[in-house]
């Protein structure tokens, strides 16, 4: 298991199973909202402890197609953590504990600012990763 939570603790969840993936957002809104590093979670692995009540979401427009949730006391970014699909994107940053995964793909590289580096050999995409079979 591995809690996470808000800056300030008014939330605090729990995934019952390791995210099946991580990546990194480089796209300016995601890094405006603090939540490049996404990892992807099952919805039946989350456990809420408390402050579901306290999440805000913050509805995306073209080319972007995932909402950013935030704490509404702390501002903390914590993904798509009120997605009601069978897998979504939360934040690595509102992990408490160590996900045991590594980045698996860097998207919207087209968007990546000067001053940042890509450092690792995960692959690649100028927007959305191709989806799997698709």
């Amino acid at each position: 298991m591995i809690d996470g939570s808000c800056c300030c603790g008014a939330v605090q969840f729990r995934l019952l199973d390791r995210p099946s993936m991580m990546g990194t957002c480089h796209c300016s809104r995601c890094r405006k909202l603090g939540a490049s590093t996404i990892v992807f979670v099952k919805a039946k692995d989350l456990e809420w402890i408390q402050g579901r009540e306290n999440v805000a979401l913050f509805q995306p427009t073209a080319p972007y197609k995932y909402g950013r949730c935030f704490c509404q006391t702390c501002g903390s970014s914590l993904g798509e953590i009120l997605s009601t699909e069978e897998s979504f994107p939360i934040a690595a940053n509102a992990l408490d504990g160590d996900p045991e995964v590594e980045v698996g793909f860097h998207e919207f590289v087209a968007e990546i600012p000067s001053w940042y580096r890509i450092s690792d050999d995960a692959p690649q995409s100028l927007g959305h990763p191709p989806v799997e079979g698709g």
